[in-house]
């Protein structure tokens, strides 16, 4: 196999940011210490959000980023968004989380994966959802409305309204209901 190995790497920035660099940025946002932002012209950040210690929130030159009202995303997150996401209002981010919206291509034996052409897809996940500690997101996804992903869960497909996954890769639990319906 003969790679051609003649790219040559760059520097994506330090991932420091300053707030009036977002393409909105509501009030009562707080970013912990060791938050890092790419591309913050991208990311639309709504009201009462909190980004735990360690985070990096990864925009991307050509996608929008956008995170909704009352939204709290936990320590060590990771969210890329070169495929575009779009996140509700009211979720939970558990700490670790991944969220995918790229990937390389491999139909090319004679090319290494790392320089395969990139394919992308957007993740959008609903109002009212939870993702679970270590939960990955792959491209294409989306999370329904009030659903629960359970954690270190792997997302390949999308997840229906108020419907409770968990597994490597997720699978349907069970359907969430209202306790006063007598269906637990």
């Amino acid at each position: 196999m003969r790679f051609d190995l003649r790219r040559q790497h760059r520097s994506h920035g330090s991932g420091e940011f300053a707030p009036e660099s977002f393409a909105r940025l509501g009030s009562n946002v707080i970013f912990e210490p060791g938050v890092l932002v790419f591309h913050p012209e991208t990311i639309e950040i709504g009201d009462n959000v909190y980004v735990g210690h360690n985070v990096m929130l990864k925009g991307y030159y050509d996608s929008r980023f956008t995170i909704g009202d009352d939204t709290w995303i936990g320590q060590g997150c990771f969210l890329h968004s070169a495929g575009g996401i779009r996140i509700g209002r009211a979720v939970g981010i558990g700490p670790m989380v991944k969220i995918l919206t790229s990937t390389h291509r491999d139909d090319d034996r004679d090319r290494p994966v790392l320089f395969g052409d990139l394919t992308f897809a957007p993740v959008v996940v609903n109002d009212g959802c939870d993702l679970g500690i270590g939960t990955i997101l792959l491209p294409g996804v989306t999370i329904g409305e009030g659903a629960i992903v359970g954690a270190g869960s792997v997302v390949t497909r999308e997840i229906p309204p108020y419907e409770v996954w968990a597994g490597t890769p997720a699978r349907r639990l069970r359907r969430r209901t209202n306790t006063d319906d007598g269906n637990r």
